[in-house]
């Protein structure tokens, strides 16, 4: 097991939290331009390109994870803890693939193709359904929600671990800084 994650790992890593985090903020973006106006429109063309960025990004990302692991956690941690920590990170990995499948489905269920910053498009497999779309939406912004919360709880206690308890848990997510700094 590697004493910490590789730089790939890492990047990945932070990649996946700034989409995370732009993502939801530019639902707040599209919020701004009223119903029909392009601006609207085009904020909606960047959330799905981006969210299908993010998913091929988690893709990667748990590739990495089974193939290369993750550093063990610090001995000192008791059982619980360690389970805690599991069952967070399987939760992030699962919000992290349910929320842009989700949105794959809304759109698609909305009567609209699938636009990867227009170099290619995916056109609905399935007809249009406003129901079923409202009812995608409302899990889709449940699990984004949910997973602010949850990466929120990741980030104090990387922070915690780090200031609290003095380990190594956070600096191994860390990008490599130079000697001495």
């Amino acid at each position: 097991m590697n004493p910490t994650y590789t730089s790939a790992q890492k990047a990945i890593h932070w990649a996946v939290f700034l989409l995370v985090i732009g993502l939801y903020g530019l639902t707040y973006v599209a919020d701004l331009f009223p119903r029909g106006d392009p601006g609207r429109a085009l904020v909606w063309w960047f959330h799905i390109s981006f969210g299908m960025l993010l998913f091929a990004l988690v893709v990667i990302r748990v590739g990495l994870r089974l193939t290369l692991g993750a550093p063990g956690l610090p001995p000192e941690m008791s059982e619980l803890e360690r389970w805690v920590a599991k069952v967070a990170h399987l939760l992030l990995y699962a919000l992290l693939v349910t929320i842009p499948v989700l949105g794959v489905l809304l759109t698609w269920y909305r009567g609209d193709a699938l636009s990867f910053f227009g170099l290619f498009t995916i056109p609905a497999p399935v007809s249009p359904d406003s129901a079923t779309a409202r009812s995608i939406r409302e899990l889709h912004s449940l699990c984004a929600n949910l997973i602010l919360i949850l990466a929120g709880l990741h980030a104090a206690a990387a922070l915690w671990h780090h200031y609290v308890r003095g380990d190594d848990v956070l600096r191994r997510m860390l990008p490599q800084t130079r000697a001495g700094s």
